[in-house]
């Protein structure tokens, strides 16, 4: 069988190029509803996550990871619609950081709106006693409290002070001054005072 001319060849190269171009920058869908679609995901997943409670943000337990995952499994359909372009990709996710942007500078500005987005923080642990009322409203179970405790570096509830979970879901433990860990950094003042106690005496000696 004959080799191809290689005009056929350089034909071939040249439309296969400009088929992979076409699809790569060629939305499916106009840009006025790919930035629509972007922005109805961003608020609903705002208004989905601000109302599941700040329980699922933490993750303390399997199916809160769960959740999210197919969460954002199922978005992903709604903001690319029947474009899977490389331009629209990019497209969305310049908006998405663009919203996400103007928002928070917003909400920066008055602290009601702060609460409005984000929540405030919720007590958890006081004085090594689990608060059973807050759990119960936040959804979470007493062991997922010690395992995020013991993740803080405590042992058992009664070397907690004070437990928190923050507006974005991070769990924050204060220990007991007498559980606190003592750090390196910690002991340098000290060590710096005896030395200076040894050389005095050093020195009257």
């Amino acid at each position: 069988m004959a080799a191809p001319f290689p005009e056929q060849k350089a034909a071939d190269v040249m439309h296969i190029a400009a088929s992979t171009s076409s699809d790569l920058l060629t939305m499916g869908i106009p840009v006025a509803e790919k930035a629509l679609r972007t922005v109805g995901v961003y608020v609903g997943l705002v208004v989905l996550l601000r109302l599941g409670g700040k329980r699922d943000l933490a993750q303390l337990n399997s199916f809160d990871l769960v959740v999210l995952l197919l969460l954002s499994n199922d978005v992903q359909n709604a903001i690319i619609g029947n474009d899977n372009s490389l331009s629209g990709g990019l497209l969305g996710a310049t908006v998405l950081v663009a919203v996400n942007g103007v928002v928070v500078r917003l909400a920066r500005r008055s602290k009601a709106a702060v609460t409005l987005f984000e929540g405030t923080s919720t007590v958890i642990v006081r004085d090594g006693q689990v608060d059973d009322k807050a759990l119960h409203h936040l959804g979470m179970r007493r062991e997922d409290v010690i395992a995020a405790v013991r993740r803080q570096g405590a042992n058992k509830l009664d070397e907690v002070e004070v437990a928190s979970i923050e507006a974005g879901g991070s769990v924050v433990v204060k220990l007991r001054p007498d559980q606190e860990i003592v750090k390196l950094a910690d002991l340098a003042p000290l060590e710096r005072r005896l030395e200076l106690i040894a050389q005095a005496v050093g020195a009257q000696a």
